[in-house]
């Protein structure tokens, strides 16, 4: 097996996106990426596009196709294209797929790219959407929504562990304030612990500002074999693991809600295969759907002992600047969530820190990096290490 790096990086704005369409904005990131890396169309030999659910969003399929054809790589080039489904994780493991197919040698210059344009729809359409992603015989029919899934979790965790709405509150405080530095982000308002409890509750102990929006967006990135990833930039970014665990779709299935066994697995394998600790990683950008997931995602992942989440978040440990920085983006809570894009948009957030050229969100002298993403409420997680050096 090859290393890989990341050679291009490109994220187009996140938000309401109502004057670009699903194949504008992806073409938009997906050009931006293969500008910075500085390769031709001639030089690329595959194309890995997460989208969870373009068929129901734009009522488009064949999404792998549709993005080759206005990228300008299916009509002389014939650029194989393959669209990837792993619900909310759909980026990740798009840039995952991508990943293997240059290690093995199979491919050498491979784009990874993500997009959702979900504002094309009401709110009741894109949260039936959504749904899809959990068990829809089990959970969706009988009226469980993800707010409601994650309350769940939030509701025990606070049992167990003396989580507090308070804590929660942080998790959303901290991230608007990094969203505050990032051009990119949807929501740039700085927030208050008492704007979040005194917003409006959407299912009980989450209000509305525990919860990540509807997105429009997408993300890119280009990767090269490490051994001639200098040819083209002079900071390339190297993959130091690839990981991905399944855990049962249905929460009543599982062996404990307040913990994605996915996540623990999945970062098990990728500090092996990187032969790093929990305690080497600089920072973490990880999937906050809901500010529970944030605290769930930071002890599964090894960052905070199981139950001390809340705390660590509370007493600034996972700010810029603290022990662990998470979400230096904004996360999907502040930056946004563009289900398919999100993995993406991750990695193109720790390879900017690790450039060096995150600007004011700048996390110094990070030389590891972390990406987390879950689909649904934990049956697919795909975690992902970096690194500055080889």
């Amino acid at each position: 097996m090859r290393d890989v790096a990341i050679i291009g990086v490109k994220n187009t704005r996140f938000g309401e996106l109502w004057e670009q369409s699903l194949r504008d904005i992806v073409v938009e990131a997906g050009i931006g990426a293969i500008a910075d890396a500085g390769v031709s169309g001639k030089e690329i030999d595959a194309l890995y596009v997460g989208n969870m659910s373009g068929g129901r969003f734009v009522d488009q399929e064949h999404i792998g196709a549709l993005i080759a054809d206005y990228s300008g790589l299916s009509r002389n080039l014939h650029v194989p294209a393959t669209r990837v489904e792993a619900a909310c994780a759909s980026g990740g493991l798009a840039m995952r797929q991508a990943i293997m197919s240059v290690a093995s040698g199979y491919s050498d210059i491979v784009v990874a790219a993500g997009a959702e344009k979900m504002t094309d729809v009401g709110s009741e359409e894109a949260s039936s959407a959504l749904a899809a992603a959990a068990d829809r015989e089990w959970e969706g029919m009988a009226g469980a929504t993800f707010p409601g899934l994650y309350a769940m979790i939030a509701k025990l965790h606070m049992h167990r562990y003396g989580t507090t709405s308070e804590q929660l509150a942080e998790v959303a405080v901290k991230n608007h304030k990094n969203g505050s530095f990032n051009p990119i982000a949807q929501y740039k308002n700085v927030i208050s612990v008492d704007d979040v409890l005194n917003s409006i509750m959407v299912a009980d102990p989450l209000h509305i500002f525990d919860c990540s929006p509807i997105t429009d967006g997408a993300s890119a990135l280009v990767l090269a074999p490490a051994d001639v990833a200098h040819k083209y930039t002079d900071t390339p970014i190297y993959i130091k693991a690839t990981a991905q665990a399944s855990d049962t779709i249905a929460l009543h299935d599982r062996r404990d809600i307040t913990t994605l066994d996915a996540t623990v697995v999945a970062a098990e394998r990728a500090y092996s295969m990187a032969k790093l600790r929990p305690e080497d990683i600089d920072l973490v950008e990880v999937h906050d759907c809901f500010t529970i997931a944030e605290i769930c995602a930071i002890e599964d992942l090894g960052f905070a002992e199981k139950g001390k989440g809340g705390i660590v978040t509370a007493n600034g440990e996972t700010a810029i600047g603290g022990r662990i920085p998470v979400n230096t983006s904004g996360g999907l809570k502040a930056c946004g969530h563009p289900v398919g894009a999100t993995g993406i948009k991750q990695a193109v957030e720790i390879a900017t820190q690790l450039r060096g050229d995150a600007g004011k969100r700048q996390v110094a002298g990070a030389e590891y990096g972390m990406t987390h993403n879950v689909g649904g409420s934990g049956a697919t997680a795909v975690v992902h290490i970096f690194s500055r050096e080889r």
